[in-house]
């Protein structure tokens, strides 16, 4: 009987224990997991969207809503992300904010791929005509010149060449799908892509391109609560009213690989890298221009190979840099010098196509680097110049008017010692050991030596 009493309290604390402890359905509130697209959509934002949709849990998160403000970006990683939200068991809200937004070119695409479709007061969604690497990077107002006058001549508006016809014609049965999954407006969807139509909030959603006009994110959840959507190929009702919002913004790997794939970064880090390897190889041994040079090069390369560069352009731009290296060993009186000046730049033009949202160059970085790059020129030109007016200060041309001093002397011959070493020497004058001599000339291993008297 002595265990009964401890065994019965053990067994009651279990018991009341249990009670007492909240059941995991309980102990987890329902969430909505806001994330973040501010800026162009490249391969880091795509990645860092499919991460967070794949890892979202149905039992936790009700709704992910994708806060988006975008120009636009690059095809592959808007593809990425639409298979993500089409493939996510949890129902996915676009959500183009803050006020003065826009979710132009991919960013249409993705609205139109989810479940709910949302707009702030003062944004705008459009202008969805993909973007190819083609026309005249030099002189992009050449096309637009072209269209108008096809306007005018009362022409239709359709792309000139076949390949671009076949992409706007793909980019029109795309969206179409995507407008079907969710019952949009099909037919302003492919005006968006052929003609780049855009729309405000307000026109937005009498069109139905979108689903609400809201103010902010507590705003949205309170509208589209009760609304039925199609999800992963199922009809489900949205229960968002109580929803605890909870951000995750991109984590600072996310942050980083952005600002690498930036344009202005890449071909900044570009140059870093060339100029600092061939520092390294003109100076042997100074190794910090060869490790920054290196580390540059390889970032910038991880870059490019993500972005949309014409690599004739980049050839170019490689030339021009090869040429005022070759101005500076060769001499060619600055015409080596000013062509790959000229070759820089537009290649640098060239390299990044002007239209291509949110992937194009700065002017002011092009010019700030061909400003660096003639200004290093004009600089190590300038010290080559001033290095030949100076006076030999090795090899046998170096003895002549040096002054020595006689070690030993016979006759007309002797040694004398210049610089440390001693040398044989020959003179017309009468000298002894220990006179101050001065060479002026030289015959082989002999040295034509002269007094020098003292003042």
């Amino acid at each position: 009987m002595r265990w009964l009493c401890p065994s019965l309290m053990l067994l009651g604390a279990v018991t009341l224990g249990g009670l007492v402890q909240p059941s995991p359905a309980a102990a987890v509130a329902e969430r909505a997991l806001e994330l973040e697209i501010d800026g162009a959509i490249g391969p880091p934002i795509a990645d860092y969207i499919e991460r967070e949709l794949d890892a979202a849990r149905l039992d936790e998160i009700k709704l992910v809503i994708l806060r988006m403000n975008t120009p636009g970006g690059l095809d592959a990683s808007m593809r990425q992300i639409i298979g993500a939200v089409l493939a996510s068991p949890v129902p996915v809200a676009t959500f183009v904010a803050p006020r003065g937004a826009r979710a132009a070119s991919a960013g249409t695409y993705i609205a139109y791929a989810s479940a709910v479709a949302a707009m702030a007061p003062g944004t705008n969604i459009g202008a969805a005509t993909p973007v190819q690497l083609g026309g005249n990077p030099l002189f992009p107002s050449d096309e637009k010149q072209q269209k108008e006058q096809k306007q005018q001549e009362g022409k239709p508006d359709e792309p000139a060449d076949t390949e671009t016809r076949k992409v706007v014609n793909d980019a029109v049965a795309y969206i179409r799908s995507l407008a079907a999954l969710n019952g949009r407006n099909a037919d302003w969807a492919v005006d968006a892509v052929r003609s780049a139509a855009s729309l405000p909030a307000s026109e937005a959603l009498s069109l139905h391109v979108i689903d609400v006009i809201a103010g902010d994110v507590p705003d949205l959840l309170r509208k589209i609560d009760g609304r039925t959507v199609m999800v992963a190929g199922k009809s489900q009702r949205l229960a968002t009213a109580n929803l605890e919002v909870v951000a995750a913004p991109p984590d600072w790997r996310t942050r980083l690989l952005v600002l690498v794939t930036n344009p202005n970064v890449a071909f900044i880090l570009l140059l870093i890298g060339v100029y600092g390897l061939i520092f390294e190889f003109l100076s042997p041994g100074a190794v910090a221009p060869g490790l920054v040079g290196a580390i540059s090069l390889l970032v910038a390369l991880y870059a490019l190979a993500f972005a949309p560069i014409n690599y004739a352009g980049a050839a170019l731009l490689l030339l021009g840099i090869a040429l005022m290296v070759a101005e500076v060993h060769i001499g060619a009186f600055g015409a080596l010098g000013i062509g790959g000046i000229a070759a820089f730049v537009i290649g640098a033009l060239m390299m990044f196509p002007a239209r291509t949202p949110g992937f194009t160059l700065s002017g002011a970085v092009v010019t700030g680097a061909a400003i660096v790059s003639g200004v290093l020129l004009l600089l190590v030109l300038g010290a080559l110049l001033h290095s030949r007016k100076r006076p030999v200060v090795t090899g046998s041309e170096a003895l002549i008017g040096a002054e020595g001093e006689t070690v030993s002397w016979q006759g007309g011959e002797g040694r004398v010692r210049v610089n440390g070493e001693i040398w044989l020497a020959r003179s017309d004058a009468s000298l002894a050991a220990g006179n101050r001599v001065k060479i002026v000339g030289r015959d082989g291993l002999v040295l034509r030596v002269e007094d020098v008297r003292p003042a």
